[in-house]
């Protein structure tokens, strides 16, 4: 499993990085300095809005599919057509909250209209979403790393051609980006759609109340744990538009640092959408071949977030100017909190897959009531005094403590051991990241030395396994 799992892995992160980055820095932070700060925070904290709500539309349901399909294959085909059905039933009282709540909080206007948009972009995203959870349990990985990046794919050809042809002197309204994203979100699911029902067969669409209360039933847990972990990650924009004096432009200046840390997060998941079905399928036949794994992928990712929220801590400034040309230092503080925050997702993303997968979802609930308790205090006493930097700061302080209650749990309830030899390897690493930036006063040369000796430190503390590597690269030759 090691080996499947590190083969689609570099699969996967290599589609993503010939892809992501430049649909994120190369088109929505040319979005970005087109439209303005003002602009943009709003679409960003009405975007992060829909997101709130989104479990509405989902109720659990892609976990549990993915988990259940990746232990018993055979049902895919069985009842893919009832649980289609009762999602648009979910998705119609998603849509009904989500307007409700945004009349009731001030939406008005352009804002409503951004709103609408939003909310139907959010349906394409959901059944996106449903169909990779089949490919997914089925492990057919290589066709959910295309479907994955095919919208920002199409992002890329389509808005930068629209970019290309209205010059920078002419206004672009944050609008025709969103209805682009749609553009790219309907085509995508098209061809999920085909990918999916070529492989299963074309289901027969039919409602059935007691299937969808039984699979309500099972997947609850699910749904209440992705709400309840939305509301502490998702809020803080939210939070920064609605009740800070000057809202909107503190929204666009946490959103430039929330870009990057964004795009890092994602190939993050990718490690997690990878270790789900992978953990779910294990458990229930292999479950002592789950820890070299998690090992592995804790390496892999930890290490990696250590190394690039070093790197980002140090040259804020810097990469920040590189993507965009206003309000670069107003940003700053805020990007490197936020950078510090991504280690603990990246524990999260490890730790939280494999107890989602064994089923502890009491735990991993009461433990995001907690986050989300701590997230709100800290966000309502630190917006109005510290803006954008102050609920960054908050967004660390949550993501660092459910991390590491995360790991301790887990540790406890798998007797996991964390040898000498291992804390020895984080240690020096930390160490070695943290007295790079005193060897010179040279800009570019700290910057140089900590990508070159930050990638050699990778490889020997054992962040990244060589033979590991050896054995993917042999297998997709």
């Amino acid at each position: 499993m090691q080996k499947k799992f590190i083969s689609n892995l570099v699969l996967i992160v290599v589609l993503n990085l010939l892809v992501k980055p430049l649909a994120i820095f190369g088109i929505d932070a040319t979005v970005q300095n087109r439209v303005g700060a003002e602009e943009y925070g709003l679409y960003f904290s009405i975007l992060n809005f829909t997101y709130l709500f989104n479990i509405l539309a989902d109720l659990g349901i892609n976990n549990y599919t993915t988990k259940n399909i990746a232990q018993y294959p055979h049902i895919a085909s069985r009842y893919i057509g009832k649980i289609f059905s009762f999602r648009l039933i979910l998705f119609a009282f998603y849509t009904i909250v989500t307007l409700s709540i945004g009349i009731g909080i001030g939406y008005r206007g352009n804002q409503l209209t951004i709103l609408y948009i939003l909310i139907f972009n959010q349906l394409l995203i959901t059944f996106i979403a449903y169909f990779r959870s089949h490919f997914g349990g089925l492990h057919l990985f290589k066709t959910d790393a295309l479907i994955s990046i095919l919208d920002k794919l199409l992002l890329i050809i389509i808005c930068g051609a629209v970019l290309f042809k209205v010059s920078s002197k002419e206004v672009f309204h944050i609008e025709w980006f969103i209805w682009i994203q749609s553009i790219c979100y309907g085509l995508t699911f098209i061809l999920a759609f085909i990918l999916l029902f070529r492989k299963i067969g074309l289901p027969k669409i039919r409602f059935n109340w007691i299937f969808s209360l039984a699979i309500l039933r099972q997947s609850y847990p699910y749904a209440l744990m992705i709400f309840l972990m939305m509301i502490y990650t998702r809020t803080d924009s939210v939070m920064l538009e609605r009740i800070h004096p000057n809202g909107k432009f503190e929204a666009g200046v946490y959103a430039q640092g929330f870009r990057l840390l964004d795009a890092f997060f994602m190939f993050g998941m990718i490690f997690a959408n990878l270790l789900f079905p992978i953990f779910s399928r294990l458990l229930k036949t292999k479950r002592e071949t789950v820890f070299p794994l998690l090992k592995t992928s804790r390496n892999l990712l930890v290490g990696g977030a250590i190394f690039l929220a070093f790197i980002c801590f140090h040259n804020a400034e810097f990469l920040l100017g590189i993507i965009y040309k206003n309000n670069i230092i107003e940003s700053v503080f805020s990007f490197q909190w936020l950078m510090w925050s991504f280690i603990g997702m990246c524990i999260s993303l490890i730790y939280g897959t494999l107890l989602t997968a064994n089923g502890n979802m009491k735990f991993m609930n009461q433990l995001s009531i907690v986050g989300i308790i701590l997230n709100i205090v800290l966000n309502t006493l630190l917006i109005p005094k510290y803006g954008a930097a102050g609920s960054a700061f908050a967004t660390l302080t949550t993501q660092s403590f459910t991390a590491l209650i995360q790991m301790y749990y887990c540790h406890q309830l798998f007797s996991i051991r964390i040898s000498l030899h291992q804390i020895l390897n984080f240690c020096g690493f930390l160490l070695l990241m943290f007295l790079i930036p005193f060897i010179s006063t040279n800009h570019s040369l700290v910057l140089s030395a900590q990508i070159i000796i930050g990638i050699i430190g990778l490889f020997v503390f054992k962040f990244i396994d060589i033979k590991a590597l050896k054995l993917s690269f042999k297998e997709n030759l």
